[in-house]
């Protein structure tokens, strides 16, 4: 039986035959996703802006050697996070929790301000966000990868580069500390 016509691979396989309107129907369902998976990793617009565009632009170039071994979603979501680690790797030493700790403490100002028995949605997911800029970067970017765009283990662990094992256990380390967070 075919793929649909709508199917990720089979349009990014029409994009590399040369039909453009495949790549702009990739791009418009796919966009917000990685940017939002970008800006939330590297936690600086701008750097998530640049990479968000050299992975589009790592599409367009690969766009002839495309196999589809896994989901595109996948595929795009290990471009992205390659070039986060390219760009981690060149820049080691910047990367502090000052910002974030800075973020928390205003929160937590903020929330005792409030009844304490009332939270509104808004806060509670803010509360969320913040909790995951917490988490160390391996269990941020796995947080990420499971709740905002829906991976599996084993897609984590192909997008990172690491075993199943070492991706679950990720994952349950910053589900587990998560927990603790949003329960004080």
């Amino acid at each position: 039986m075919d793929a649909p016509v709508d199917d990720d691979a089979t349009l990014m396989l029409a994009y590399a035959r040369g039909e453009l309107s495949a790549f702009d129907t990739l791009y418009a369902r796919h966009r917000g996703a990685l940017y939002r998976f970008l800006l939330r990793t590297a936690r600086d617009p701008q750097l998530a802006e640049e990479l968000f565009q050299d992975t589009w632009s790592r599409v367009i170039a690969s766009r002839t050697r495309y196999t589809p071994q896994a989901k595109f979603t996948t595929w795009l979501l290990q471009i992205a996070h390659n070039l986060l680690i390219d760009n981690h790797r060149r820049k080691r030493p910047v990367a502090t929790g000052e910002e974030a700790e800075r973020v928390f403490e205003q929160a937590a100002a903020h929330e005792h301000k409030q009844p304490e028995h009332v939270l509104s949605e808004f806060e509670r997911r803010r509360r969320l966000q913040v909790a995951i800029e917490q988490l160390p970067d391996e269990q941020r970017t796995a947080v990420l990868l499971r709740l905002e765009n829906d991976l599996s283990v084993e897609e984590i662990a192909e997008v990172t580069g690491v075993g199943r094992e070492t991706a679950k256990s990720r994952l349950r380390y910053a589900m587990n500390r998560l927990r603790e967070q949003l329960a004080e």
